[in-house]
């Protein structure tokens, strides 16, 4: 169990994890398969995709004992698919090193020459990914200050005396303010576009 110490710590380390695109028939493949054969080894791999953590904080989540996870941690330390990510300190002032998965996703290829092309791919895919959800929130941004500054505005008047204010705002405008957030609906769009423009390249 860990220690108070352990718990009130803030973490600030994250996994730097980008895809990993590894060909069958090198022996960087099979040593990353080595380290996944145990159930163990890839119950300890899955946990650290949840949160990174300590060898005795990963012993707590997988029921194993702390030796036995230093040995998995070893091996998939030595294959790269974990790396330590920050340095904690124990309740008596020990250092314990805080790993977490090293590439999300791993792709095995047969193919030799297509390796370096899915690689590249999948890069281009996270940064595009990036990038939109970076704009997504400049437009949520952006509408939420354009609400602020209307809120409250009539622009048409009433058409008699007994009818309430007419509002200028449109359905369409009430659907994306107040039913969709508009960073997500721009989000949605770009990806739909994107998937759309992959479609009709394959074909």
């Amino acid at each position: 169990m860990s220690s108070l110490i352990e718990t009130i710590q803030e973490r600030t380390g994250t996994a730097d994890e980008s895809p990993r695109v590894l060909d069958v028939s090198e022996n960087e493949t099979d040593d990353v398969l080595d380290a996944l054969a145990s159930d163990t080894s890839r119950s300890l791999f899955r946990t650290l995709y949840d949160e990174p953590g300590t060898p005795s904080e990963i012993a707590d989540r997988c029921d194993t004992s702390v030796q036995n996870v230093h040995y998995h941690v070893s091996n998939l330390k030595d294959a790269e698919l974990i790396e330590p990510v920050e340095t904690v300190y124990s309740a008596k002032g020990n250092e314990m090193t805080v790993y977490g998965p090293a590439s999300d996703p791993i792709v095995l290829v047969g193919d030799h020459d297509l390796a370096p092309r899915i690689q590249q791919s999948m890069s281009n895919v996270i940064t595009g990914i990036g990038l939109i959800g970076f704009a997504s929130l400049f437009v949520q941004w952006g509408a939420e200050r354009l609400a602020d500054a209307t809120a409250g505005s009539e622009v048409l008047a009433p058409a008699s005396p007994h009818v309430g204010p007419v509002s200028g705002t449109s359905t369409l405008a009430w659907f994306v303010f107040e039913v969709v957030e508009p960073g997500v609906l721009f989000f949605c769009l770009c990806i739909t576009v994107l998937g759309i423009a992959a479609l009709l390249t394959d074909e």
